[in-house]
Parts: structure tokens; C-alpha cells; sequence
């Protein structure tokens, strides 16, 4: 069992969003918490179009989230939602697989414009999958250099994403055992 499933709905190895939240799984990981970090690229393309329910994959990640403490979502805004493949992935899931669990929301976009896709697309999944979404965070691509091993590249927002993970921890209560 993981404290703190990650779950990635970006189609590219190397996008923002991904190297945000690989940035959240270190800071987790050196607060001692033990972080699995699941990509909708390690489900077979086949499972996610034709909505194999008992891949082997499937199952995998859904019994890894359905016990973690905590879940992070993240995702690129595409057309004003989450990836396509992000949902491809969660209607595959169990219809209760985040029951009670908090999960922090995490979306990047291209412009400001973009701010509510988490609001009205991203929240009420997590919520449908009985989810307790916190408040989230969510990343201009220009505050991002997917390059880096510290990608946030403003100063607020880095202190804004250091709340949101300790607000996490709250909701799983777990001490923490690095600060």
C-alpha cells in the first residue's frame, strides 16, 4: 500500500504537468512518505479504447488507489478539460475507487483563461469517483521549465503547492516525519 497514489493524465513523457507532479512526488517522498506515480501511458491503449475493465493494468492502479491514503491528479488543460485519456482511464476505474480519499487536483494550461477547467471538469470526476478534492492548484505553462528537476519557477506558486501538499497530508493524517 502507497501513502500517496499520483496519477499522471498527460499523453506525453515530457510535459509540464508531469514534471510537476514528479516534483510533488520527490517532496513527498522526502517527507517520508512512500509515493507511487501511475502514468495513463503505462495502460495499454488498447485497455483505455476499448475499456477493458480487467486488464491487468487496470486493476493494478485500481487496487494501488483504492488503498492509498492520498491521490494527486494532474493533467494538461486540452480544450478547456483534462486529457481525453485521463477520463479513458478514470471510466475504467471503479465507480467508487476514490471513496473518502482527498485528492489534490493539479491541472497546467497555456493561459488563465483555462483556471476553471478544474473547477467544472476536473472536480466533479473526482468528486463522481466519491473523491474529496481539495483545492488544487493550477500552473500557467510559462511558470513551468519541464527541464528542470525544480520545474515551478515562480516563488508563489511554489509556496501555494507546498500548502496544498501539507493541506493533503492534514486530510490523510499522517505525521509527517520531515519538515
Amino acid at each position: 500500500m502507497y501513502d500517496v497514489v499520483i496519477v499522471s493524465g498527460s499523453p506525453s513523457q515530457f510535459s509540464r504537468s508531469e514534471s510537476v507532479l514528479k516534483y510533488i512526488g520527490v517532496i513527498l517522498a522526502e517527507r517520508g512518505l512512500s509515493v507511487r506515480h501511475v502514468s495513463v501511458r503505462d495502460v495499454p491503449a488498447k485497455d483505455l479504447m476499448f475499456g477493458n475493465f480487467n486488464s491487468p493494468a487496470v486493476t493494478d492502479i485500481a487496487e494501488d488507489i483504492h488503498n492509498a491514503r492520498g491521490v494527486i491528479v494532474g493533467s494538461p488543460v486540452y480544450k478547456a478539460a483534462y486529457s481525453g485519456v485521463l477520463k479513458s482511464l478514470f471510466d475504467i476505474l471503479p465507480q467508487d475507487v476514490l471513496r473518502d480519499t482527498p485528492v489534490l487536483p493539479i491541472m497546467s494550461g497555456g493561459s488563465i483563461s483555462h483556471l476553471l477547467a478544474m473547477e467544472y471538469t476536473l472536480k466533479p470526476l473526482l468528486s463522481t469517483l466519491k473523491g474529496v478534492p481539495l483545492k488544487g492548484v493550477y500552473y500557467l505553462d510559462n511558470q513551468i521549465d519541464k527541464e528542470s528537476t525544480e520545474p515551478i519557477l515562480d516563488s508563489a506558486l511554489i509556496s501555494r503547492t507546498e500548502k496544498q501538499i501539507d493541506y493533503l497530508i492534514d486530510k490523510m493524517n499522517i505525521e509527517q516525519t520531515y519538515r
